[in-house]
C-alpha cells in the first residue's frame, strides 16, 4: 500500500480508498505459517519502537528523574492511577498493572503507525492483532474469577443471586452469551472497525487531494486546497482516535477483571 492511494487512472478519473489494501501482497515467506506481508511489518515496527523507547526510558532510572525517564513515568502512571488502581484498588491493581500497561501500549503504538507517513497502516486496522488481545483480555478476567472464586465463578456467573429458579431459562443462555461470548467480541470489533474507517477517511481525503491537484481541469483544482485541509484535520482527530482506543479496550479489559473479582462471585 502506498503513501496514497493511486487515484488517476490511465483515463483521469478518480479512485477512492479500497478493502483490498488491508490484504496487501506476501512480501516474504508466502505459503508457510511465517508468511510476512507490509502490515506485519508495520506490526513488527511498532513493537520494536515500543519496546527500544521503554527500555532507553527505563536503563538507568534516578530519583531525579530526566526528562525521558519522567514522560515514561506518566505513561506508566496513567495507566496505574486511572485505570488500574481507580476500578481495581491498590492490590489487585498493582497484581494486573504489567498486562494492563502492555495491552494499553500495544494497542496505543500500533494505532498511531496509521497516521506515521510512510507505514500509513495501523498494526490494529487487520483483526488478527484485535483477537488475539481480546483472547488476552478474556483470559486474563476468567483467570481473576477463578482464582478469587473457585467453584463458583462460572456458577454465579450464569446462575445470579436472587433469580426465581423458572427465570434461569431465559437469564443463564444470556449471561453466557453476554459474559463469554459478546465481550470478547466488542472488544475486537471495536478497535478493527474504528481503525478501518480511520484509514479509509484519511486515504480518501488525501486521494482525492492528489486527483484535484494533478489531474482534475484548473478550476477544480481549489477543491484540492479543501480536502487537503481536512485530511490534516482529520489526521489529528485520528490520533484522538487512536490514544481512546487503546484507552478504551484497557478499561474495559479492567472493568471485565473487576466484575470477575466482585464478592458477589
Amino acid at each position: 500500500m502506498h503513501l496514497l492511494v493511486q487515484t488517476a487512472a490511465n483515463d483521469g478519473s478518480f479512485h477512492g480508498p479500497s478493502i483490498d489494501e488491508f490484504f496487501p501482497a506476501v512480501i516474504a515467506f508466502a505459503g508457510t505459517p511465517f508468511e510476512l506481508n507490509r502490515i506485519m511489518l508495520v506490526r513488527f515496527f511498532a513493537v520494536i519502537v515500543l519496546i527500544v523507547l521503554f527500555w532507553i526510558g527505563t536503563r538507568n532510572m534516578r530519583v531525579v528523574p530526566r526528562a525521558f525517564q519522567s514522560l515514561v513515568e506518566m505513561g506508566f502512571d496513567f495507566v496505574r492511577v486511572s485505570i488500574a488502581e481507580d476500578l481495581l484498588g491498590r492490590k489487585d491493581g498493582r497484581r494486573f498493572l504489567p498486562i494492563l500497561t502492555s495491552m494499553f501500549f500495544m494497542i496505543l503504538f500500533m494505532n498511531l503507525t496509521g497516521v506515521i507517513p510512510g507505514l500509513n497502516t495501523a498494526g490494529t486496522s487487520v483483526i488478527g492483532t484485535p483477537i488475539v488481545l481480546a483472547i488476552v483480555a478474556y483470559v486474563t478476567f476468567v483467570y481473576a474469577g477463578i482464582k478469587k472464586h473457585p467453584g463458583g465463578f462460572f456458577k454465579n456467573s450464569l446462575f445470579p443471586a436472587g433469580v426465581p429458579w423458572p427465570f434461569y431459562i431465559l437469564i443463564t443462555p444470556i449471561e453466557f452469551f453476554s459474559t463469554f461470548i459478546l465481550r470478547p467480541i466488542t472488544l475486537v470489533l471495536r478497535l478493527t472497525f474504528n481503525m478501518i474507517a480511520g484509514h479509509l477517511l484519511l486515504v480518501l481525503f488525501f486521494s482525492a487531494t492528489q486527483y484535484f491537484l494533478f489531474t482534475a481541469p484548473s478550476f477544480f483544482k481549489l477543491f484540492g486546497v479543501g480536502t487537503l485541509a481536512f485530511g490534516f484535520v482529520f489526521t489529528l482527530f485520528e490520533v484522538l482516535v487512536a490514544v481512546l482506543q487503546a484507552y478504551i479496550f484497557t478499561i474495559l479489559t479492567t472493568v471485565y477483571i473487576q466484575l470477575a473479582l466482585a464478592e458477589e462471585h
